[in-house]
């Protein structure tokens, strides 16, 4: 109705063209739409559906799965629920779905909303919620614990040893409350870069300490190399992967580190001789408390933050960080930062 008072507003009823609601109101929306028959036949589908399904228009009347490639969407069209959420097998996705009356006797809108982002933003939400006080809760639950012995009195040597763990379980915490409020830091607002020049080779080198512990630091670099960047941001983030390295190679093993000109910019290698990552695990490593192996001790293994800092920080530079497996066994995690401007 409101749609057809526009239309008499700007023409005289006698040049207005017949009104086809489908063509006219829907082809422009921003949702996607489908609009089906009685015998369960797509006969049309405006253009967000067409690109969200890959569906040509010479392809239609067609059967709703020959459209969609997508059977769940005909269990929904059954059940006739006015709105409802549901799975897209083909395309790995979430939908919302909304039915309405057609414009035709026995015809139905389909109207869907791709919510797959939200779905993952709410899961990482819960895990990150989830994580957080498993992570904090060991820590608040050793403190009281080792409290509540002192107020028993203990001997003096005792005494100093529940000290000690008082403070290490202490520093724990705030290590991760640390390592959280930089991640704020880092997602809340563009941080301003410090942008100077100098030898990468030479802050490799400096970073050094940072395996030793039973390993060797190995570095493959074509000479001096130089960049221009962040220095501090950079050096922390090769920091967190050599600790992640060294975490997790073998003892006595070597942790290698290569740097070389890639196109339009320079790719840092990082790769430890430890058991590898599946690759379902590849792109959720560097999300925060994410871990491989959950049963490994928080001492061996860390919080699970290392890595979400670096993949942030490496943003920050303009840079992109990814993993993927040696060649020869063992993990490597890359840096690619751009050229200097």
């Amino acid at each position: 109705m409101i749609w057809e008072r526009w239309r008499r507003s700007i023409r005289p009823a006698a040049q207005l063209p017949p009104l086809k609601p489908f063509e006219d109101v829907l082809e422009e929306a921003p949702v996607i739409t489908l609009l089906i028959d009685s015998q369960q036949r797509v006969v049309a589908a405006n253009e967000a559906a067409r690109r969200y399904f890959d569906l040509e228009h010479t392809r239609l009347p067609a059967s709703l799965v020959e459209a969609t490639l997508e059977g769940n969407l005909v269990g929904v069209l059954r059940a006739g629920k006015p709105e409802g959420e549901t799975q897209l097998v083909h395309r790995r996705r979430t939908v919302r779905t909304k039915l309405v009356p057609g414009p035709q006797p026995g015809e139905t809108l389909m109207f869907l909303t791709d919510v797959s982002e939200l779905r993952r933003l709410e899961r990482v939400r819960q895990e990150f919620v989830a994580n957080l006080v498993h992570e904090l809760k060991t820590p608040i639950t050793s403190l009281r614990l080792t409290a509540e012995s002192l107020l028993g009195d203990p001997p003096a040597r005792e005494r100093a040893r529940f000290a000690d763990r008082l403070v290490r379980e202490a520093d724990m915490i705030s290590r991760i409350i640390d390592n959280l409020r930089q991640l704020a830091e880092l997602e809340s607002a563009p941080q301003a870069l410090e942008a100077s020049a100098f030898d990468l080779v030479e802050l490799v080198e400096e970073l050094r300490p940072r395996v030793d512990r039973g390993h060797t630091l190995t570095i493959q670099a074509p000479g001096s190399l130089e960049v221009t960047t962040d220095r501090a941001r950079l050096a922390q983030a090769l920091g967190n992967l050599l600790d992640n390295a060294a975490k997790f190679s073998p003892p006595g093993t070597a942790i290698d580190v290569f740097l070389q000109p890639a196109e339009g910019g320079l790719r840092i290698g990082v790769r430890d001789h430890g058991p590898g990552i599946s690759p379902e695990h590849w792109q959720r490593v560097f999300e925060r408390f994410y871990k491989v192996d959950p049963a490994r001790p928080r001492e061996a293994g860390g919080f699970g933050l290392g890595l979400a800092i670096t993949k942030h920080l490496v943003q920050a530079l303009g840079g992109r960080v990814w993993t993927e497996a040696a060649d020869d066994g063992g993990q490597v995690f890359l840096i690619e930062l751009p050229a200097a401007p």
